[in-house]
């Protein structure tokens, strides 16, 4: 019996001097250390960056660009539409990766820029995919609507009742790519409610030291 408790103890005291020793000074809250995620069938941790001097990815420095068209958006990008800080898309992010297939975390940027990084768990669906002027076929767009948000076709009529809960960011308060998404997907009658908009964008996940992926 004593063998046992002394088994015992070392067992614990083994595992506290692991857990102090992978312990995240910097955290994403003081109940929220890390978040893992699937990307691309990988797991990826989401953390904040770990250097405490550590400072911003300098293609996030820049605090001026020509406005238009690269004017800062209000806080609300349409009515019904929810704005998401960085705590909400975590959330989705891993409701995503723990398998609910009704949640899709969208980049709205083009390629160029997600080759810089992304958001882990995040698929990219540019703006310009979803608005006929900017170059999408209507094929396209149907594809997009069908295959990957879940819209159902019925007798010539949307069919949004199985829709996905969408999240859509780009790269910042500044950037006008995910509110052309936004823009379409209301006009081809998606309900506003399922529509959420991370505002900060890749922007603000920088600034954070958020784990970024390529």
């Amino acid at each position: 019996m004593k063998k046992n408790v002394v088994n015992l103890l070392m067992i614990l005291s083994t595992l506290f001097f692991i857990a102090n020793v992978y312990a995240l000074d910097v955290q994403i809250t003081p109940e929220l250390p890390s978040v893992d995620v699937m990307h691309n069938g990988k797991k990826v941790t989401i953390m904040r960056n770990q250097d405490t001097n550590n400072t911003i990815n300098p293609d996030y420095a820049k605090t001026s660009r020509n406005c238009p068209p690269f004017c800062i958006k209000p806080m609300k990008i349409n009515e019904g539409v929810e704005t998401l800080g960085e705590l909400e898309i975590i959330h989705y992010l891993k409701m995503k990766s723990d398998g609910d297939d009704s949640v899709l975390v969208i980049d709205s940027r083009t390629p160029d820029w997600v080759a810089k990084g992304t958001i882990p768990g995040s698929v990219n669906i540019p703006w310009n995919n979803l608005t006929v002027g900017a170059g999408a076929s209507p094929f396209g767009i149907i594809d997009i609507l069908q295959e990957q948000f879940g819209v159902k076709e019925q007798e010539g009529l949307w069919d949004f009742s199985n829709a996905k809960t969408l999240v859509l960011f780009c790269n910042g308060m500044w950037c006008g790519q995910s509110p052309r998404n936004i823009d379409a997907l209301l006009k081809f009658g998606y309900p506003a409610a399922k529509i959420k908009w991370y505002r900060g964008g890749m922007q603000n996940w920088e600034a954070l030291g958020l784990t970024t992926v390529k």
